[in-house]
């Protein structure tokens, strides 16, 4: 946890294992309002194992999976920013405040070229032959010793990329880097920084905020060197823009005008998706209203050959993702090795740790524990009647065409229904 956590940022990040991070919605800001630095989480007894025999063949086989599939492999070759060029030419990156949804330089930012200029080690979480973390090393001369150099490592996966490149129109690698190595210090969430920068310099250019407001910043597509100040100021706050910078665009744009292009969905800054309908009413109704709780731009892709289909089919196909999700979350499964864990191998593995479930007794665990996170969220206060879209997502055309504000609120309103079904209230 870092300075922006200390200073209850609504979008501070808590940073596990170096590279990864808690970075939605806040967690930061729940630890320094805490006081609390740091949780270590420590084990000393493992499971028992019904049938060794049994664990070790079946263990081969998931660790063969991993290491051969093609699915892996691309996590492991270029982790998740070979996403960038494939949805550039879907027509589905976000770019420049998503005033477009295709990004003339998304080859500067791609998967490609940072391996190739900028790799400088793979890493892999705990006790995962994978390796998807990928750890660019940025090499500059000290400013006052121009022969002696310091090698910044810095993570970049797809989202930090379209957040804080495309989103902010920067093709330049090094640019990007350096803006990244700055929100990573102070521990702000990337997604967030980037749409809230991205409004701004659309505020800014739409003479909604002037430079009385940005202390003399003039905000310009590509201009990481402004960025950078601009993150260093969001983190001290020297005034009320940058206050309400730090709360997030959906506060801010409330303050100062824009609402219609501040890319806010249910107060969450957007996320890298452009893909259909499926990737926003995917964040809309998520428990967490995260891109990962139902993977809605993934429902999008897959659907792309049938073209549109119906709201009530949509929302059933988020909430079936969603709800097996909470299977894998629960079994702290990596989303990326979604695919290897089917229900055959998840029931498999869990008879050799001794719990015999059937296949209708996962799908129910599931939707119970997501039952549970509703309940918690409607008791916070949310409710699916008040979610509302962001008219430029509606403005800017998606892989299947313009979006419809009566098509969205549709499958917001079947989602509500089939939340409700076998509950004793309805989900409001």
């Amino acid at each position: 946890m870092g300075g922006a956590g200390e200073n209850l940022f609504s979008y501070a990040c808590v940073t596990t294992e170096t590279y990864r991070h808690f970075g939605r919605l806040g967690l930061g800001a729940v630890f320094g309002s805490k006081k609390l630095k740091a949780i270590i989480i420590s084990g000393k007894r493992s499971l028992p194992v019904s049938d060794i025999k049994s664990y070790r063949q079946t263990y081969d086989d998931i660790y063969r999976a991993a290491v051969t599939s093609p699915v892996m492999k691309k996590y492991h070759d270029l982790g998740t920013s070979e996403n960038v060029l494939p949805l550039n030419l879907l027509g589905g990156l976000p770019a420049r405040n998503l005033a477009e949804a295709r990004f003339d330089g998304a080859s500067g930012i791609s998967g490609e070229t940072f391996a190739e200029q900028y790799l400088g080690r793979r890493l892999a979480c705990s006790h995962c032959p994978v390796g998807c973390i990928h750890i660019a090393a940025l090499r500059e001369p000290y400013e006052d010793e121009p022969y002696f150099y310091k090698t910044h490592m810095i993570s970049y996966d797809y989202e930090p990329i379209y957040a804080l490149g495309s989103m902010l129109g920067i093709s330049d690698a090094r640019g990007f880097l350096r803006l990244m190595e700055q929100v990573e210090v102070f521990g702000l969430d990337a997604m967030s920084t980037g749409v809230v920068l991205a409004w701004a310099t659309e505020a800014q250019g739409r003479d909604i905020i002037s430079e009385k407001e940005t202390m003399g910043l003039k905000f310009n597509w590509g201009d990481y060197g402004t960025f950078i100040k601009a993150v260093r100021l969001i983190v001290r706050q020297p005034n009320d823009f940058y206050n309400a910078l730090a709360r997030g665009v959906k506060h801010a744009s409330s303050i100062y005008g824009g609402t219609e292009f501040a890319l806010s969905l249910n107060g969450n800054e957007m996320p890298g998706y452009h893909t259909g309908p499926g990737a926003h009413i995917g964040v809309l109704v998520g428990a967490r209203h995260s891109h990962l709780d139902n993977a809605g731009y993934s429902v999008d892709q897959k659907l792309l050959p049938k073209k549109r289909v119906s709201p009530d089919e949509l929302a059933m196909a988020l909430l079936t993702e969603e709800r097996w999700r909470q299977i894998l979350s629960s079994l702290v499964v990596c989303f990326f090795a979604r695919g290897m864990y089917q229900p055959d191998i998840v029931l498999k593995t869990l008879r050799l740790a001794g719990f015999g479930l059937t296949q209708d007794n996962l799908y129910h665990i599931g939707e119970e524990i997501h039952r549970h996170k509703y309940r918690f969220k409607m008791q916070e206060g949310f409710s699916l009647d008040d979610v509302n879209v962001p008219r430029r997502i509606l403005e800017t055309s998606t892989p299947f065409g313009k979006l419809e504000e009566t098509y969205i609120k549709s499958a917001v309103e079947n989602f509500k229904k089939l939340l409700a079904v076998g509950t004793d209230r309805e989900v409001k």
